[in-house]
């Protein structure tokens, strides 16, 4: 007869570990094993509590009486009657009545629906994985004095089946709700992106059209006031001495403001490419310096500028520009190198090498830095269209490297194109 009730409760064992397979979440294991359990310990209420990862808080999945343990969100362990358990300062508990006991009634605890539903037996032991509890089993009767020791040791061997399952569903629900919000704080970053990117595309067509009104408008009334000038100073009774300085500097400010035209309005980058405006760039900028530079653009990126995004390829002139022009203005260079090529893996490399003073070594940023924000700027550019920005001292700690770096796929993408 004893073999036959081992033999027995072996069964429901087993059968509750058949029940257990292909389950996906803590609500459909409940409900698939708490019938099975019924016959080994029976119960009014079935509950499981699963502490959260961090140990703080605990989530409670129940089978039978519907009560307030389960419709709450995540609570605090210090509040849960049953916080000596699952902080592991008792083995079990059992209660003959749960109504009057003092252990599930004290300041703060949740205790409401033991008096509610009158669940006045109550058993529970922990849900260890490898020596860690990571919740509770819990049984719960109307009855007073329902539970025995006996039932306590069956309730350890229910436990020892479900904790498993119950910690590999906790470690994938984690996983889970790291990978969601991850791809939430990504998509939120990404529409900042794309939102910055198309300020930029907004910021750079008026850049251009305030460059078109300057050209149309300002340069040419600035051009007229010139040619009066010539001829006043051109007159015999006119001070010539006195008009010559002024048409000097006239003839200056509309130097200086075909420049401001031309970089607000990029014609070259627009006609050829990136490339050809990177070499127009340098050329007229190392002409207008004065200095003895020698400098040289080179092209091996096998295609990769080829159809390139236009908000893209501004950027990434934008970016150069700004490294051309500080290596000039800052950095007294002999030499200037552009060079743009395939790197691995399909990327497209720039990089601007100078062999001048170099970047400042880590600490205060410099004043020229300070007013310009040049290098601030650069960055900004390149985080918009993904790419990757690096600035570093040349070997032996003179000279500036500037490295960008973006996937061909990236070119065609960032600007928000499908």
């Amino acid at each position: 007869m004893l073999n036959r009730a081992r033999h027995s409760l072996f069964d429901r064992y087993l059968g509750i570990s058949r029940l257990l397979a292909g389950q996906l979440d803590f609500h459909a294991i409940i409900q698939a094993v708490a019938q099975e359990i019924s016959h080994i310990i029976p119960h009014d209420h079935l509950d499981v509590c699963i502490k959260t990862i961090d140990a703080k808080y605990h989530i409670a999945y129940e089978s039978g009486l519907d009560t307030a343990w389960s419709k709450q969100p995540p609570a605090l362990l210090t509040g849960s009657p049953i916080r000596t358990l699952l902080a592991g300062d008792v083995d079990f508990l059992l209660s003959d009545d749960a109504c009057a006991d003092p252990r599930f009634h004290f300041d703060g605890a949740f205790s409401r629906p033991i008096i509610d539903l009158s669940l006045r037996s109550r058993l529970h032991v922990p849900l260890k994985v490898q020596g860690n509890i990571i919740g509770a089993l819990s049984c719960s009767s109307h009855e007073r004095g329902t539970y025995t020791m006996e039932d306590v040791e069956c309730a350890r061997s229910i436990a020892d089946l479900l904790a498993p399952y119950f910690f590999a569903l906790r470690a994938a629900e984690q996983a889970k709700r790291s990978a969601v919000v991850e791809t939430e704080a990504r998509a939120r970053e990404e529409g900042l992106r794309l939102g910055a990117l198309k300020l930029t595309e907004a910021l750079e067509a008026e850049r251009q059209r305030i460059g078109m009104d300057l050209h149309d408008q300002t340069l040419a009334d600035l051009t007229r006031l010139s040619r009066r000038m010539e001829r006043l100073a051109a007159q015999p009774d006119m001070h010539a001495d006195v008009l010559e300085p002024l048409c000097r500097t006239l003839q200056q400010c509309m130097h200086d403001l075909r420049q401001i035209i031309e970089e607000a309005k990029p014609t070259v980058l627009q006609l050829f490419g990136v490339a050809e405006a990177i070499e127009n760039h340098l050329d007229r900028s190392v002409r207008e310096s004065g200095q003895p530079i020698s400098w040289e653009v080179t092209d091996n990126s096998d295609g990769l500028l080829v159809g390139i995004d236009q908000t893209v390829a501004i950027s990434l002139f934008r970016i150069v520009q700004e490294a051309v022009n500080n290596a000039i203005r800052h950095g007294q260079p002999d030499t200037i190198l552009v060079r743009i090529r395939q790197a691995e893996q399909g990327q497209l490399s720039i990089e601007v090498i100078d062999d001048g003073c170099g970047v400042p070594a880590p600490g205060p940023v410099a004043e020229s830095d300070r007013n310009g924000h040049g290098i601030d700027n650069m960055k900004t550019r390149a985080r918009l269209i993904s790419a990757r920005l690096e600035i570093s001292r040349g070997s032996g700690g003179t000279g500036t490297t500037v490295r960008l770096g973006m996937t061909r796929d990236l070119t065609s993408r960032a600007g928000g194109q499908p």
